[in-house]
């Protein structure tokens, strides 16, 4: 049986001095495949202002995937990379036990920024891996009945991305030439997502404009998408992790405890590294509530 599509808004939230449209996580739902967290932020002028300034924090148990509509954002991190992202090109940090990075404009930025900050839970048996950086500027790309595609992680329609990942999945920039429509093939196995950055689309009928996400549960052989000349959309979707994860601050771990340790070398320097050359401070850890994780536990 086909689950209904289901409708969802994005609230607000406040990062490195942006405010970005949080998608995911929803209360009731932490994951769709290994996907755990997306924000949307822009698209906006930083022109003669600092931009985006994320200084240096630290993550485990999780890949981030930065992907940018406009703009250019410097990435650091504690392996010693520096590497500029610009539109197009892929950003993927695993983070395994331990890393720290910072992401900020670099001098001189281009005047406009926006993009998506996304997560993927890594599964229990790659969580404590060694942390890696890949950046990707060759991406697979496919045209379909008036829209171009971006396979950036994962596979799709037979195009696959060269993105090193540890679970079935796929995620995927979707621009439209001109008003366009067409069907789009899913995995029926997997769970999906789809969201519109830019314009207007309708996906099987239901309505999306920035900070609308359409959940589509597994069972689903293909999506109808429609779309406005210039909207760009994306597509995230994977096989269901199977695994209960438990999200607090940048961590992605199984147990309170997992967390608790976290925190606790960040505070004292151990674990993640450092990140050179990044402005600010680094971040530090919010006070951790014991109450509020078993909680998150218990949903």
């Amino acid at each position: 049986m086909v689950a209904s599509p289901e409708l969802t808004r994005a609230r607000e939230a406040e990062v490195g001095g942006l405010t970005v449209r949080r998608l995911l996580p929803l209360r009731h739902r932490r994951t769709v495949g290994a996907w755990c967290f997306v924000d949307h932020y822009g698209p906006m002028s930083v022109d003669g202002v600092t931009g985006m300034q994320v200084p240096a924090h630290p993550h485990i148990g999780l890949q981030t995937v930065t992907w940018l509509l406009d703009g250019d954002v410097l990435h650091r991190d504690s392996l010693g990379t520096e590497q500029m992202i610009r539109p197009g090109q892929l950003n993927l940090m695993t983070a395994g036990h331990g890393i720290a990075h910072s992401e900020e404009s670099p001098d001189g930025h281009d005047p406009g920024l926006h993009g998506v900050q996304l997560w993927l839970a890594l599964p229990d048996a790659a969580r404590e891996m060694a942390p890696a950086f890949e950046h990707h500027a060759d991406l697979p790309a496919l045209g379909l009945d008036g829209f171009d595609i971006t396979v950036f992680v994962g596979s799709l329609a037979g195009n696959a991305s060269p993105a090193t990942v540890h679970s079935a999945i796929v995620g995927a920039e979707i621009g439209a030439r001109r008003h366009a429509e067409t069907r789009i093939p899913l995995r029926p196995g997997h769970e999906h997502v789809i969201f519109v950055a830019l314009g207007a689309a309708t996906a099987d009928g239901a309505t999306l404009a920035p900070g609308t996400l359409l959940y589509l549960g597994t069972g689903h052989e293909s999506v109808t998408l429609a779309a406005a000349e210039g909207s760009r959309i994306f597509l995230l979707g994977g096989e269901p992790l199977g695994e209960p994860v438990l999200m607090w601050w940048n961590f992605v771990g199984r147990t309170a405890d997992d967390i608790a340790a976290a925190a606790a070398d960040w505070d004292h320097g151990i674990r993640f590294g450092k990140v050179t050359g990044s402005a600010g401070e680094p971040i530090p850890a919010p006070p951790l509530d014991p109450a509020r994780l078993a909680r998150r536990l218990a949903r």
